[in-house]
C-alpha cells in the first residue's frame, strides 16, 4: 500500500482537505468556501463554519480517496500565514488525528505550497512565482536555500482590493470572475487611475480609492460604466504586476514563470505575463484553477515534501504563526 498523506488547508475562507501519496497523485480534494453574505471575511464567522464543517469534510474526502482514516501515515496542515483564529482549527484538527493515529504531523507555509504544487503539476523546477491571492501578492524564486521575496504588495493584497471593489460595486462574493466578465464586455475605455510601483513593491490602495471614487462620481452611468471602470482596473493592477514580474525575471534570469493563486485564474493577467516570458525566452505556465486558489492538495504535497527531507514535527513546533513570511521558511528539499 502506497503511503497517504492528508492535508489540511485554513487560513482564511477554505477549509479543505487533499489526499495523495508521496509520489504526488492526488486521490481526493475536498473544499468548503465560506461565503458572506455582506462584507469581507468576518474571522468569528469563518472559524465557527470551519468547526462545525470539519469533520465532513474530513469523511468526503477519506470517501473520495476510498481510503480509511487508518490508512494515513502522515498529517500536514497551514501552519501559516492566515488568521489565527482560523489557522487554530486546522492545526487542532491535525495534532488531535495525528496522535490518535500515532502518525508524524508536518507544519506547513501556505505562500511555499503555492509554488510547489505548481510545479509538481505543471512539471517545472525553478521557476519565477507571481502569487496572487486574496491575502497575498508575491513575486517570488527560489535562490540561497530559501523562497526569496523579490517584491510584493505594501497594503492591499490583488484580490482582497479587486472583491472590495466589487462589493462596492454590488456585485456579489467572488467579485473577481465578475470584475473579468465585465471588463471583457466594456467598450475598452481607459479611465485614468493611480499606477503605483515603488522598486519592486506595488501598492493597491490608492487605485482602489480611486476606482471606488468612480462609482460615486457624478459622472458615472452618463460618461462611462461599471464595465469602463472593471477594464481600467484591471489593466492598472495587471500592469503594475507584469512591471515588477518582469523586472525580476530580467534580474533573476529565470527560465521559468509560474502565476498562481486564485487571481491566476483570469485570463488578462495571464495573457500579460505569458507575453513577457515570451519575451525573455521564459516558459510560462498556470496552476490549474483547481489547485492554484487555497487547497488541501497542495498543503499536504509540501507537507511530504518537508517530512521526506527532515522528519515529521514535534507537538510543540506545530503552534500557528499567522504572520510568518515565507522567505523565513528554509527549504531543505530544493538545497
Amino acid at each position: 500500500m502506497k503511503k497517504l498523506c492528508l492535508g489540511i488547508e485554513s487560513t482564511a475562507h477554505t477549509f479543505s482537505v487533499g489526499i495523495l501519496d508521496f509520489n504526488g497523485n492526488v486521490y481526493s480534494l475536498i473544499n468548503d468556501i465560506f461565503v458572506p453574505d455582506k462584507g469581507g471575511l468576518h474571522p468569528a464567522l469563518v472559524r465557527e463554519q470551519h468547526l462545525n464543517n470539519f469533520m465532513k469534510i474530513i469523511n468526503r474526502a477519506l470517501l473520495e480517496a476510498n481510503i480509511s482514516i487508518k490508512d494515513i501515515n502522515l498529517m500536514a496542515f497551514s501552519q501559516s500565514p492566515g488568521l489565527g483564529s482560523v489557522l487554530k482549527i486546522g492545526a487542532m484538527v491535525a495534532r488531535m488525528l495525528s496522535q490518535l493515529l500515532n502518525i508524524p504531523i508536518v507544519g506547513v507555509n501556505h505562500c511555499v505550497a503555492h509554488i510547489e504544487i505548481g510545479r509538481l503539476l505543471c512539471h517545472i523546477e525553478d521557476p519565477l512565482v507571481l502569487y496572487v491571492s486574496g491575502g497575498n501578492t508575491i513575486v517570488s524564486a527560489y535562490e540561497s536555500s530559501r523562497y526569496q521575496i523579490f517584491g510584493e504588495t505594501l497594503d492591499l493584497a490583488i484580490g482582497n482590493m479587486i472583491d472590495s471593489f466589487a462589493r462596492d460595486a454590488g456585485l456579489q462574493h467572488p467579485g473577481g470572475p465578475k470584475i473579468e466578465k465585465m471588463a471583457l464586455e466594456s467598450n475598452k475605455d481607459y479611465l485614468p487611475l493611480p499606477y503605483v510601483v515603488k522598486g519592486m513593491n506595488l501598492s493597491f490602495s490608492g487605485l482602489y480609492t480611486a476606482a471606488k471614487y468612480l462609482l460615486q462620481s457624478e459622472e458615472y452611468d452618463k460618461k462611462y460604466n461599471l464595465g469602463d471602470i472593471a477594464y481600467s482596473l484591471q489593466e492598472t493592477a495587471f500592469g503594475m504586476l507584469t512591471e515588477v514580474t518582469e523586472r525580476a525575471l530580467a534580474h533573476t534570469e529565470k527560465k521559468e514563470v509560474l502565476l498562481t493563486g486564485g487571481v491566476a485564474a483570469n485570463k488578462r493577467l495571464q495573457s500579460m505575463i505569458e507575453y513577457i516570458s515570451k519575451e525573455h525566452d521564459a516558459r510560462f505556465e498556470v496552476v490549474p484553477l483547481r489547485y492554484a486558489g487555497d487547497n488541501g492538495a497542495m498543503i499536504g504535497w509540501t507537507g511530504i515534501l518537508r517530512y521526506q527531507a527532515e522528519g515529521g514535527h514535534e507537538i510543540s513546533e506545530t503552534i500557528i504563526k499567522p504572520k510568518e513570511r515565507m522567505d523565513q521558511i528554509t527549504i531543505p528539499w530544493r538545497s
